[in-house]
């Protein structure tokens, strides 16, 4: 039995360890910040790790600026304003209802008892209003997943009591896709059965059928670790991919279904340069280049492909994403760390490691 936990553990290590000896032997080596061998990010323009903003996949000055006035002030007035004129058909409006409803339950986490007054005095001052009602359901479905264990009472009451606040801010926004976008991570914690799901998610393609964030919803629901299968997300994704418009984000949706079936220990060196792996990173790079560059789901894409890019040893396809996005990282994968910042810095860092390497300076990369 010893012989097999040794085994085991052997293998763990050559995973973790593995990559880092073979950049190391084809030249790329990580220095220890402060050494005079580690890159320097001014020289590129990188802003440092802890001055990067884990609340924002990318830019959103109005956001930000409501919410320090929000949270400075206690006063909810200004969000309300903010998301009464946001259109509810694009993806704005959900990104912006998901930021208000992060910082009220990091809020209380931190202040436990006190913090989030703002949205409680919102919902109770204004109840009518539709805004607060989307920020109130998006709140509680924060609060269940980041205070109590799926499955457990506690959990499910929450989620209970998010699902009859999407009923009420559906009411509110009759047109809005936002409450039932919502509603599908409360189908991921509640168990709904695929007929259930469905109707949900009717509702949503009826309002936004191109909905990116909607999908992305809807991908987590039916992966395998939930409630679903990897034959079921692919199946979704690709064909959400073959029927996207020209223009459309969905195309970098089986990159995304890729990711949420990544192998917890990968042995397999090569991975990462594999048909299905290449085939995902070809498509999302073909959706980047064709998005708007003011799509607001651009910089979702961006942050998987320096993650998958990264790990491909493309290293200067990995450094064109860093520059457009870096100085925000609140976006998968890195949000699945306890510390966003660090994790996206260390895949920045092989980035220029890598391309470094092969010959790149900050002069040789494109702005």
């Amino acid at each position: 039995m010893e012989i097999l936990w040794f085994l085991i553990a052997m293998c763990m290590l050559v995973a973790v360890i593995g990559p880092l000896v073979r950049r190391h032997r084809s030249g790329i080596r990580l220095a220890a910040p402060g050494s005079p061998d580690a890159a320097d990010p001014d020289t590129y323009g990188f802003v440092r790790e802890e001055e990067q903003d884990v609340r924002l996949p990318g830019p959103d000055q109005d956001l930000l600026d409501v919410l320090d006035v929000v949270q400075r002030t206690q006063d909810w007035r200004a969000a309300a304003q903010l998301l009464a004129g946001t259109p509810k058909e694009g993806e704005v409006r959900w990104q912006r209802v998901q930021a208000f409803a992060g910082a009220a339950s990091l809020e209380l986490q931190q202040q436990p008892g006190a913090g989030g007054a703002w949205l409680r005095a919102w919902r109770s001052e204004s109840p009518k209003d539709a805004g607060g009602a989307q920020v109130h359901a998006e709140f509680l479905v924060q609060q269940a997943w980041r205070s109590s264990t799926a499955g457990t009472d506690d959990f499910r009451i929450i989620l209970e009591e998010a699902r009859t606040v999407c009923a009420e801010a559906a009411l509110l926004a009759p047109g809005d896709p936002v409450p039932y976008i919502v509603e599908l991570a409360i189908a991921r914690g509640l168990g709904y059965t695929h007929e259930q799901f469905d109707q949900v998610w009717a509702k949503v393609i009826d309002r936004a059928p191109e909905h990116m964030g909607a999908h992305l919803a809807a991908l987590h629901h039916l992966c395998e670790k939930w409630h679903g299968s990897r034959e079921e997300a692919d199946h979704f994704a690709t064909t959400a991919a073959a029927r996207a418009p020209q223009g459309s984000l969905l195309a970098a949706l089986p990159l995304f279904a890729v990711y949420e079936h990544l192998p917890e220990v990968n042995l397999v060196q090569t991975f990462y340069r594999s048909a299905v792996v290449t085939k995902a990173m070809e498509g999302a790079l073909f959706a980047v280049h064709a998005a708007r560059p003011d799509d607001p789901m651009l910089a979702h894409v961006r942050h998987l492909l320096i993650f998958f890019l990264v790990r491909g040893e493309r290293w200067a396809e990995a450094m064109n994403q860093v520059v457009q996005v870096d100085g925000h990282v609140g976006a998968l994968p890195w949000t699945h760390s306890d510390d966003p910042a660090a994790a996206y810095t260390i895949h920045r860092n092989l980035a220029v490691a890598g391309y470094e390497a092969n010959g790149g300076s900050p002069a040789t990369l494109p702005h």
